[in-house]
């Protein structure tokens, strides 16, 4: 139970936040309470206790007695009933002229009663929890990668391009393309990654989807020798790759990409290299403050944020009269997260796992 005094100092606490221009909403959820309990403290006291856990409530009106439900549990036991779910015993019922209860009560009767499972052969649904989050604060900490087709010379005819980037900088830092998907291609472009960017032992993690070859063995063998732990995102959950999908949806809506598909795959192999040259050397990316990836990856950033901020605010002591407030913010994103559990903080471990 909270103190007499606890309440006063959080009423008096958000009180004062409000005065200076705090939402009441955001003040309350710093002091932990909701909206209604400081309204309730503030004009009926701190010293009134909430009823609402202990108060008598009337039961509705049209709720099922223990004998309609025992009735309804009754049906749903019969043979021609006892493998059906209430979607099919409520209109099959309907059809003898039979109303026991709306098909949303009969799932939450079943549901109290422990008896709404799966039926039949049927595998067992499985609940996939969300991966871990993941912070870096610099570069070849946490890559991402996937695999997206490109169409080939005639229709049916796909061509397969992998690409790993760097979470922190963005970078693209290996691809290739191949004519099929398959761990131990998948395997080889980690092994040349790793080389080319002088990270033994690095990155600590290196996230995918749940495909095939991103789950083979001959990968997770790789992975294991280069002590580089795999990560990998719920079926069918785009959201869990983000970076791997906005990548390759900048790919496919480049002015040039040939959209009707490519020749062949040392085509494609030669359009990929003028894109990864242009992504990495010349794109501005926004989520980085609009460097390039490579400036990124490299630490260049510094300094040319450094400038733009010093730029800016020459300009404003030059002309004040042209801001009505604060100068842009050119600050450097120090953490970039994957799969954040909550909202971004600028400080935090390079690694973090949440249960």
């Amino acid at each position: 139970m909270i103190s007499l005094e606890h309440r006063q100092h959080t009423v008096d606490l958000v009180g004062e936040a409000v005065e200076r221009g705090a939402r009441l909403a955001l003040a309350c959820d710093e002091a932990g309470i909701a909206p209604c309990t400081y309204r309730r403290w503030q004009h009926q006291g701190i010293a009134i206790e909430d009823q609402r856990p202990t108060a008598s409530r009337p039961e509705p009106a049209n709720k099922l007695s223990r004998q309609e439900r025992t009735t309804l549990l009754a049906v749903f036991h019969q043979e021609e009933f006892k493998s059906m779910p209430p979607s099919q015993v409520v209109p099959a019922l309907a059809d003898e002229g039979v109303f026991l209860a709306s098909e949303s009560t009969c799932y939450r009767v079943l549901h109290e009663a422990n008896q709404q499972h799966d039926r039949g052969r049927a595998r067992q649904r499985e609940r996939r929890s969300k991966p871990a989050e993941y912070a870096a604060t610099g570069p070849n900490q946490a890559w991402c990668w996937d695999v997206t087709w490109l169409k080939g010379p005639a229709r049916g005819l796909f061509l397969y391009l992998y690409m790993i980037m760097d979470v922190f900088s963005r970078k693209i830092v290996g691809w290739e393309v191949y004519e099929r998907e398959c761990g131990e291609l998948a395997s080889a472009l980690v092994r040349r990654t790793v080389m080319s960017e002088g990270c033994l032992r690095c990155p600590d993690i290196l996230h995918a989807d749940n495909g095939s070859p991103q789950k083979s063995a001959t990968l997770r063998a790789t992975l294991e020798q280069l002590g580089i732990e795999p990560t990998y995102s719920r079926p069918r959950v785009s959201n869990d790759n983000p970076y791997s999908e906005s990548l390759f949806r900048t790919t496919k809506y480049r002015p040039d990409y040939p959209a009707d598909g490519f020749i062949d795959i040392e085509t494609a192999r030669v359009w990929v290299l003028r894109f990864v040259r242009w992504y990495n050397e010349e794109h501005r990316h926004s989520a980085i403050k609009f460097v390039t990836p490579i400036e990124r990856h490299t630490g260049r950033d510094i300094e040319i944020l450094a400038a733009r901020e010093s730029l800016y605010e020459r300009v404003k002591a030059e002309r004040p009269e042209r801001w009505s407030g604060q100068i842009r913010d050119w600050s450097r994103p120090e953490v970039v997260m994957l799969n954040p559990d909550k909202p971004v903080e600028k400080s935090g471990a390079r690694k973090q796992e949440v249960a």
